[in-house]
C-alpha cells in the first residue's frame, strides 16, 4: 500500500513538500513530526518573513499557514504570497472562530481554513483535498485490506460487500489502521490525531471508540484490531477471519 505524502502517479517517489508557518513550538512539533511520519517533506518557519522567504526558495506543494504571527498577521502573508503569482494551496490556521476571520483568510487568497483544536486526521483529510483539486497529488481515495473497503472521497466502509455506519471518529481510526498496518499507537497518539492535541478527556474515549468499531467490524478473535496491553492498538490484516 502507497505510504500518504508520496506522490506514485509518474512512478517517481518524490515526496510532496509542505511548508509550515508557525510560531507556536507544540502545534510546529506537532505537523511536523506527524506529517514527516505519513510521508510528507516538512519545512518549518516560526515567522512571517521567514515563511515568506521559504515559500519562494522551496516551491512547496502546500502550504500551512498560521494567522497569529510575530511580525505579519497570515492575512498579508497570503495576500503577498497571492501578489507573486503562486498558486500553492494554502490552509490557514486560527484559534479564532469568527466567521468574519474565516471570510477574510479566504478573501486573502486561501484555499482552506481550519479552527484550533483540531484533529490531525482532519488536518489530513483537508490536505489530501487540496493536494487533490490542487493537480500537485493523485491520491488513491479508495483503500482495500482482507474484505474491507474504505473510500476516503465518499466516506463509505463495506465489509463483506455489506455497507458498514460509522460514525467520524470511527471512520477515521478506521482509516488510520488500514494505512499503517501493524503499527502499535499508543492511546495517547490515537488520541491527539482524532480529538486534537490539546482534548482534555481521559484516555479511555480511544478504548470506546475501538471496542464499538471492533462491533462494527464484527471482530473476533483472531482479531484485527489488536490490543497491547499497557500501550494502545495495533491493525493486523493477516490476523482477522
Amino acid at each position: 500500500m502507497t505510504r500518504e505524502g508520496f506522490d506514485v502517479s509518474c512512478g517517481s517517489s518524490r515526496k510532496t513538500q509542505i511548508l509550515v508557518i508557525e510560531d507556536e513550538d507544540t502545534i510546529a512539533e506537532f505537523l511536523k513530526t506527524g506529517l514527516k511520519y505519513e510521508g510528507y517533506g516538512v519545512t518549518v518557519a516560526k515567522d512571517a518573513v521567514t515563511g515568506l522567504d521559504s515559500a519562494r526558495e522551496s516551491n512547496p506543494d502546500l502550504i500551512i499557514l498560521d494567522i497569529m504571527l510575530p511580525d505579519k498577521d497570515g492575512f498579508e502573508v497570503c495576500r503577498r504570497l497571492r501578489r507573486r503569482g503562486t498558486s500553492i494551496p494554502i490552509l490557514m490556521l486560527t484559534a479564532k472562530k469568527e466567521i468574519s476571520d474565516k471570510v477574510e483568510g479566504l478573501d486573502a487568497g486561501a484555499d482552506d481554513y481550519l479552527t484550533k483544536p483540531f484533529s490531525f486526521e482532519e488536518l489530513l483529510a483537508r490536505i489530501r483535498a487540496l493536494l487533490r483539486r490542487s493537480g500537485r497529488a493523485v491520491k488513491t481515495t479508495e483503500l482495500r485490506v482482507v474484505d474491507i473497503v474504505l473510500n476516503t472521497e465518499t466516506r463509505e466502509v463495506f465489509k463483506g460487500g455489506k455497507r458498514l455506519t460509522l460514525t467520524p471518529r470511527e471512520f477515521s481510526l478506521l482509516e488510520l489502521f488500514m494505512r499503517h498496518p501493524r503499527r502499535v499507537f499508543t492511546r495517547e497518539t490515537l488520541l491527539n490525531r482524532l480529538w486534537g492535541y490539546d482534548y482534555p478527556g481521559e484516555t479511555n474515549i480511544v478504548d470506546v471508540h475501538v471496542s464499538h468499531l471492533r462491533n462494527k467490524l464484527g471482530d473476533k478473535p483472531p482479531r484485527l484490531i489488536r490490543t497491547h496491553y499497557g500501550v494502545g492498538y495495533a491493525f493486523y490484516p493477516e490476523e482477522g477471519d
